[in-house]
């Protein structure tokens, strides 16, 4: 490292604030300083910003009805047809030769799609889909990777009134099938297989098994072929190839289904406590207005941009900001189908140098995974077509959010760290980054016109400073309307908490921990059951685990509580050394000790820290912690079968009883 870069780190480390460019904030589209009062003294009918941003067929009546809270409907009396707001608008605007969707392939494929061209295969899809039966509401399983013909069949189905449930490609058979049982669903869109680090998988013979577990008759499949003579597979008599069902239509003119502004979208499933996933229902006027809006605002997206969310569509951050989000405003989306590190640890920076991608979106596990691979891999790339960068999925360490700062945006970037959830549909708790000064590791202020709090067991604010539990206290447009039949299970998962029935005063209860600072900024702490109760004392684990990844050599860290006789439960962290730092393991586990000492105190000090090349993780990332506390209290090992890497469960374990 030169001592310029040295002295640019030093900085940097010592830096706890910093704020958007001058050149952002002139051209950013959201700058009034006075938006937060403004929306706070015009609430709710502040949110028409929102809805300016579609096109209706019907104009609303009302922004929004309450008198049945929680079950709260927004626009109501408006009609509007979701994929006519992401495709016939701007095409009847003059912008059919626009990009859509620019899409990249694992094998290096490419395929670009205009909003004509896009519009034309929504309606052939669309027409496909209705001659195999598929009628308004019918909900339509869409199991497919990140190929265009996801979006695509997602849009149909909006064009024709039947809600979508997409589930994970990366899932598991019984998945499928737990998720077409609790839908009802009778239609499902798959493909043969898809490609992952060069290989071919094969994805039907899962479909198939998932099929053989749905407990009511599935009137027809629909199989992309992806792979072509990387696998051969017949089709069963209910199924039928993609392409030759989609030519048979082609050409096809099929008009927009207007949709009362509380029909369903879609639905999308999220794991649940008890282990059965929640049908999360979302709908077409309130949930569109806000995934646009919040596009808008906080990704600074333009109608001119090229735009890359490199998350997966199968999770709710695709919906709202790879398809509905980004498409509503006219935007080109990018696409990726293959992973960071294929062919190179290079693969993304050449994406966004070949589009000339203006604003990245991504997760903190994908940025500790480019810190732990070295800048080199960003810097033989052009970038500087980014403005704008942003951060998804979990709280991200002060350390990764400058590493991402300097290495990807070259200091002129602002970064919008964003919390939110499946249920809420949209951002809800970030900077404005035409407005806010960044604080790196705290996600910002809640945006205008969500009254997010931090508040004690007792349902009271906490002090800044002070550790409490993140609550939503009035409704906003892009919320879950209820759990799929299951109203009583919404009230009680989301609302029972802290909400009062008899006043009719309702809160809405994420279930998250977080700290707010002096400045309104809020701080989050990771999921309520992320907690670590250690001689009465609760701890975070995202909280530890930032301390012991702020540790200079240490790329990623799962911090789990273990057994113990004395405090009941003890602190365990596993940890993963950066290349070149595998020699040094007993002067970072010093250092991260006392990193912990220092960030929280000796009670929140490591029973133990086990370093390993590899934490257990489920194959769409998230680390699997519930085995790490078995290997933690000696416990006989759980289920490995959704784990992307389950031999390394066995490693970890291994080395934890010689040690």
């Amino acid at each position: 490292m030169s001592q310029e870069d040295a002295n640019l780190e030093a900085r940097l480390a010592e830096q706890e604030a910093f704020e958007p460019p001058e050149s952002f904030v002139e051209q950013a589209n959201v700058t009034e300083q006075g938006i937060y009062e403004e929306f706070e003294e015009n609430w709710p009918e502040c949110w028409e910003r929102a809805a300016d941003l579609l096109s209706w067929d019907e104009a609303y009546d009302t922004v929004l009805e309450d008198g049945n809270a929680p079950f709260y409907e927004w626009f109501t009396g408006g009609k509007l047809n979701a994929a006519a707001n992401c495709l016939d608008r701007h095409v009847e605007d003059g912008r059919g030769d626009s990009v859509a969707i620019e899409w990249e392939g694992e094998l290096g494929e490419e395929r670009t799609y205009t909003y004509d061209e896009l519009l034309d295969e929504v309606e052939d899809v669309a027409a496909t889909l209705r001659g195999l039966g598929v009628e308004e509401d019918d909900i339509v399983t869409l199991y497919l990777p990140m190929i265009p013909e996801l979006p695509i069949a997602m849009l149909a189905c909006a064009r024709i009134g039947a809600p979508h449930s997409v589930v994970f490609a990366g899932f598991s058979a019984d998945a499928l099938a737990t998720r077409m049982n609790s839908a009802d669903s009778e239609y499902l869109v798959t493909c043969d297989g898809y490609y992952r680090r060069g290989d071919a998988l094969d994805h039907i013979s899962k479909a198939n098994e998932g099929l053989a577990g749905v407990d009511h008759a599935v009137s027809d499949v629909v199989v992309v072929d992806r792979l072509g003579d990387d696998l051969e597979h017949d089709l069963a008599d209910n199924q039928h190839d993609y392409d030759e069902l989609v030519a048979d239509h082609e050409g096809a003119t099929v008009e927009p289904v207007s949709r009362d502004a509380e029909d369903m979208l879609f639905l999308m499933y999220t794991s649940g406590t008890t282990g059965k996933p929640k049908g999360v229902k979302h709908t077409t006027g309130g949930y569109l207005a806000y995934s646009a809006w919040t596009s808008h605002a906080v990704l600074d997206i333009e109608a001119d941009d090229t735009y890359w969310c490199s998350a997966d569509i199968g999770w709710i951050t695709g919906h709202s900001y790879i398809v509905y989000g980004p498409l509503a405003l006219g935007t080109t989306t990018v696409m990726y189908e293959g992973t960071p590190d294929y062919p190179d640890k290079d693969r993304l920076w050449e994406i966004v140098e070949q589009n000339g991608v203006d604003i990245f979106y991504t997760a903190p596990t994908a940025i500790r995974a480019f810190m732990k691979w070295g800048s080199e891999y960003t810097e033989d790339h052009d970038l500087s077509s980014l403005r704008l960068l942003g951060t998804v999925g979990e709280p991200i360490n002060p350390r990764a959010w400058k590493w991402y700062y300097k290495h990807i945006g070259n200091e002129e970037c602002p970064i919008v760290d964003t919390w939110w959830q499946t249920e809420t549909g949209g951002m809800m708790i970030t900077t404005l980054p035409g407005i806010n000064t960044m604080k790196p590791g705290s996600a910002g202020p809640p945006l205008p016109g969500i009254d997010a709090r931090v508040v004690d067991a007792q349902g009271a604010e906490v002090d800044a400073g002070q550790a409490g539990y993140v609550t939503v206290n009035n409704p906003w447009p892009g919320m879950l309307r209820t759990l799929y039949d299951n109203d009583e299970r919404f009230v009680q998962e989301y609302w029972d908490e802290y909400s009062d029935e008899a006043t009719d005063e309702w809160v809405y209860f994420p279930e998250d921990g977080a700290k707010i600072d002096d400045d309104g900024y809020i701080t989050i702490l990771g999921r309520v059951d992320d907690v670590i109760n250690v001689s009465g004392h609760r701890l975070g684990t995202m909280e530890i685990e930032s301390a012991v990844v702020g540790v200079e050599g240490i790329a990623e860290a799962a911090v789990v509580g273990g057994d113990h006789e004395v405090k009941g439960e003890a602190v365990y962290v596993y940890a993963i050394p950066e290349d070149g730092y595998e020699d040094r393991e007993a002067d970072l586990e010093e250092e991260a000790m006392a990193a912990v000492l220092d960030s929280i105190g000796p009670i929140a000090k490591p029973e133990e820290i086990v370093f390993t090349h590899e934490l257990p993780k489920t194959r769409s990332g998230k680390i699997m912690r519930r085995l790490l506390e078995d290997i933690a209290s000696g416990n006989e090992l759980g289920n490995t079968s959704t784990l992307r890497n389950p031999d390394v469960v066995d490693d970890i374990a291994e080395q934890v009883s010689t040690d």
